[in-house]
């Protein structure tokens, strides 16, 4: 799974008030812009939302 799949990652939320998905992490300009203009390979804020993980390793 490639890092930069928002649909997987614990940032991405449902903001009701917009109707949309969006990503919670607070990115800096210089990130967002890096991120949004594809000179990135992978978001490096993405963390596995996955909630059912740790237990699977148990």
């Amino acid at each position: 799974m490639a890092n930069s799949c928002c649909e997987y990652c614990a940032y991405y939320a449902y903001d009701e008030t917009e109707d949309w998905y969006v990503c919670e992490m607070d990115l800096d300009e210089d990130d967002l812009v890096r991120f949004l203009s594809g000179h990135t390979q992978s978001c490096p804020y993405f963390r596995n939302g996955d909630e059912y993980a740790i237990a699977r390793k148990q």
